[in-house]
């Protein structure tokens, strides 16, 4: 039998466990029946920078059984974004890939200021970061936290047939690189789903802190005291 997760580069250093996998061409999701939305988004940012059009070709995906997909008549007059969590503008080289990163599947209800502003700014400081001449491959993993001790908000449909989406408390983006000598290098953010005037340099955080509240084991196929001790860091911003 194929093990499918062995056939795709973004899981080379570990896929966390989900609900449902979804394999895209491009990068990979773990979808969350309970919270009706991906659990991560795992993806390598693409260094390709082709100058394409956006497609904006929201849809969603159905692969994901109706009871738990999500529809687009959930995120309207919600007052949120549908705020990807793998990054258009990661996934730029044609325009399937560009147009796969458009699924429901990979769209979490964000704060039109946190998906706008200090969420963009994380997404191109990735990307600048995968841009270094040092660097030869960036691994991202990014996905909603949910604080239950503080009250969540729901959108979408409220009839019997409805499905209801809670909207995170919080996103998390890992970052894994690879560099020219073959050492990695890991970052972690947690940034709370509001408007904030901080640098995204404050926002940093320990890999296991991210782990502990998202319920998610990170690079799992990376072992030793080495990755413990890297898990544990916070590294200095590139």
């Amino acid at each position: 039998m194929l093990d499918l997760p062995s056939q795709k580069r973004e899981t080379r250093y570990g896929i966390p466990a989900a609900d449902q996998i979804l394999f895209n061409r491009y990068y990979i999701i773990g979808y969350s029946f309970y919270f009706r939305q991906a659990k991560w988004a795992l993806e390598i940012v693409d260094p390709e920078k082709i100058d394409i059009e956006r497609t904006d070709s929201f849809r969603p995906d159905y692969r994901i059984p109706e009871m738990f997909r999500t529809d687009l008549i959930d995120y309207e007059h919600s007052g949120y974004d549908r705020g990807h969590l793998v990054a258009s503008a990661n996934q730029s080289e044609t325009d399937i890939q560009n147009s796969e990163t458009f699924l429901l599947s990979n769209m979490s209800p964000q704060h039109p200021q946190f998906n706008r502003a200090i969420w963009k700014k994380l997404e191109t400081a990735v990307r600048e970061l995968n841009a270094k001449k040092r660097i030869y491959e960036t691994y991202v993993i990014s996905g909603p936290i949910f604080d239950f001790s503080t009250p969540v908000n729901w959108i979408g449909s409220n009839d019997d047939n409805g499905v209801s989406l809670p909207v995170p408390n919080a996103y998390f983006k890992s970052i894994l690189t690879e560099n020219n000598r073959g050492s990695l290098h890991m970052w972690s953010f947690i940034i709370p789903n509001e408007k904030s005037n901080q640098s995204i340099e404050s926002f940093r955080v320990p890999t296991k802190k991210v782990e502990t509240m998202s319920g998610t084991l990170l690079w799992d196929r990376l072992v030793g005291k080495k990755i413990e001790r890297e898990k544990k860091k916070v590294r200095r911003m590139w």
